[in-house]
């Protein structure tokens, strides 16, 4: 989706604005005052997923909402830095770029891998991280090595992409990705995840990220991350097995798990003021 054409009923539209920070032209939503909070979407998301979350927060915090290196609106610049690591370090030097210094990072799916890839101390204070429905676990057995070989081959071809996106696109067809998660989330809600997957430069980038995605040395380093840390879960989640947050969570010295009965993967989009209200209590502490 190129920046400038987007939908007028975007959400939290007037608070979005451009940057140019290389290899990539970012797409980021800035609202409020206070400590700064950095949102990160998950795989095949965008700023959308936080549309209500964003301004809730806004009301005590300086809450900064950014797409993803090729998803959304932010312009892919580099097709080899859609990877862990690159995509972190890209994301650092946006931050350094506009004088970011979050107090907390918070992160859906694969935006939660990405947030401790990023965790580190900040002024005398270590940020703090919270993950909703964290996406911290590899693909096992021949899933294991089919997924990624089938990412790649297509994230090379955008002939096959245009063809997802096109067949994707779909009501009905947007509406069974969205069940296939877990989740029930709004009218609204599936319109834009509609205009997403029909978007062959979202579909590319996303595809792109899947191919180049590896946490072995993140989950590795898991027992080294001391940050205070919050997994929210979805006890319906079927993107993500709701235990891998607690297995995480085992595995880090400042970790905790909150499970919400009834949601699934796309919990912040179905209970927003829930959501706000944890991540309110746990930075307050």
């Amino acid at each position: 989706m190129r920046w400038g054409k987007q939908p007028r009923d975007w959400p939290n539209a007037m608070y979005s604005r451009q940057v140019i920070c290389p290899p990539h032209k970012w797409h980021v939503q800035e609202i409020g005052t206070g400590p700064t909070l950095l949102l990160l979407h998950g795989a095949g998301g965008s700023t959308h997923s936080w549309r209500d979350i964003l301004p809730a927060l806004a009301e005590d915090y300086h809450v900064v909402a950014i797409d993803l290196p090729g998803q959304g609106m932010t312009q892919l610049g580099a097709r080899q830095r859609c990877g862990l690591e690159a995509m972190a370090a890209d994301i650092e030097k946006l931050m350094a770029h506009e004088g970011w210094q979050p107090s907390a990072i918070i992160g859906h799916s694969a935006g939660v891998a990405i947030a401790l890839e990023l965790a580190r101390p900040h002024g005398d204070t270590p940020l703090k991280i919270i993950g909703i429905n964290a996406a911290l676990g590899n693909f096992k057995g021949l899933a294991g090595v089919v997924f990624p070989v089938i990412a790649k081959v297509l994230a090379i071809s955008p002939f096959v992409s245009n063809m997802f996106a096109a067949a994707n696109g779909s009501e009905a067809s947007v509406q069974r990705l969205i069940s296939g998660t877990g989740s029930d989330i709004d009218a609204e809600g599936r319109k834009h995840y509609s205009r997403l997957v029909s978007d062959k430069e979202h579909v590319n980038g996303t595809l792109s990220m899947m191919a180049q995605w590896s946490l072995d040395g993140l989950l590795a380093r898991l027992p080294q991350i001391f940050n205070q840390t919050l997994f929210i879960v979805g006890d319906r989640d079927k993107a993500v097995p709701p235990d891998t947050s607690e297995k995480a969570a085992q595995k880090m010295p400042k970790a905790q798990v909150t499970v919400l009965p009834g949601l699934g993967h796309l919990a912040h989009e179905e209970e927003p003021q829930k959501i706000t209200q944890l991540i309110k209590d746990f930075l307050a502490v």
